[in-house]
């Protein structure tokens, strides 16, 4: 069979491969299970590969590269256009092949295992930061129950801490004490797994030169330089620093028609990880914003005293974002000098 692009709807057991020739006729269609893809693609002349970026697609990406295919990973939601009419395999891998031939269509870069095996240590962190955040909550919930009410923060979990240890506390039932205890032993337990990774990321980082010149930007510590490294790879996907923070959805979502611009909220559309970790930066510099010197600081300034704080917050996240792609794509450091002369 003369094939020049294939459609391979992925899954846990069942792929389904729609091939087509250079007229774009149909030529193949057939359902695989996941022992037989390789060998499958093993037989095949080299030609383009279709996948939608999703679970294992990067490990399956990787694995047909190194069999000599182009492989074009695609979001889902820009194969869900080319969905004609109903949702089961075959139409899923149709789609896909038709829209991995299209020339306007914008293709994610595959990652390589070590870009995986770093943003996994971020997923393991941030799953263990929501479980602690839970335990927290439920503890603060149940303690007031009993009348036990302290400030948010650190400093409140600290005191309802020590009031759950004192042996002299009468508020809490014996029983309630007991449980709760065991809420607190997990929550520090938590605590430290979290430190640990902490750790494992702030080494990695070290490692690595990128990362390295992403944290002399302010608001980026050394998870979000990580977590951008790891994730962004090759910073030549994008056009400018503009089309790297509208990927990470931090632009106004457009609802504009006739002429008529209407701008609405931030889109949100990327990847959400990264994003958080921006708007968190950025709400953390606007503390020290009043009493900083640097251009950026001043350019806060200036709009928190027309905009909502949390306007601000977004804003900042957003040339945080354009700044990052120029430190990348420059191969520099940041230098705030520079940025004053602009």
């Amino acid at each position: 069979m003369n094939i020049s692009m294939i459609g391979l709807d992925i899954a846990k057991s069942a792929f389904q491969v729609h091939g087509v020739d250079e007229s774009e006729r149909v030529v193949l269609r057939r359902k695989l299970r996941r022992g037989q893809v390789l060998e499958f693609f093993g037989r095949l002349a080299p030609c383009v590969v279709g996948l939608e970026a999703c679970s294992t697609s990067h490990h399956w990406a990787r694995a047909l590269t190194g069999l000599g295919h182009e492989v074009r990973l695609i979001a889902p939601s820009y194969v869900k256009a080319y969905v004609k009419r109903g949702k089961n395999d075959a139409v899923d891998a149709a789609a896909i092949c038709e829209a991995a031939g299209r020339p306007s269509m914008h293709f994610v870069p595959v990652k390589s295992a070590a870009q995986q095996a770093e943003l996994t240590v971020h997923r393991a962190r941030e799953l263990l930061v929501k479980q602690r955040t839970m335990l927290i909550n439920a503890l603060r919930s149940q303690m007031a129950e009993f009348g036990v009410v302290s400030p948010q923060g650190r400093t409140g979990l600290k005191g309802l801490l020590e009031i759950l240890h004192d042996q002299q506390e009468t508020r809490l039932p014996e029983g309630a004490q007991t449980a709760l205890l065991e809420l607190a032993g997990t929550i520090a337990a938590l605590a430290s797994r979290i430190a640990a990774l902490d750790k494992a990321i702030a080494k990695s980082v070290r490692k690595n030169p990128i990362a390295r010149r992403l944290m002399t930007i302010p608001t980026v510590g050394p998870i979000t330089a990580s977590a951008v490294a790891a994730t962004v790879g090759d910073p030549a996907a994008f056009r400018n620093g503009r089309h790297f923070a509208a990927w990470l959805g931090l632009v106004a979502k457009q609802h504009s028609t006739g002429g008529k611009h209407r701008l609405g909220r931030i889109s949100k559309m990327g990847d959400r990880y990264l994003r958080k970790l921006l708007v968190l930066g950025a709400t953390s510099k606007l503390r020290t914003v009043a009493t900083g010197k640097t251009p950026l600081d001043a350019w806060a300034r200036r709009l928190i005293e027309n905009k909502p704080k949390r306007l601000v917050t977004v804003a900042l996240a957003n040339k945080t974002a354009r700044i990052l792609w120029a430190v990348m794509a420059g191969n520099d450091v940041y230098r705030p000098e520079r940025a004053a002369a602009l």
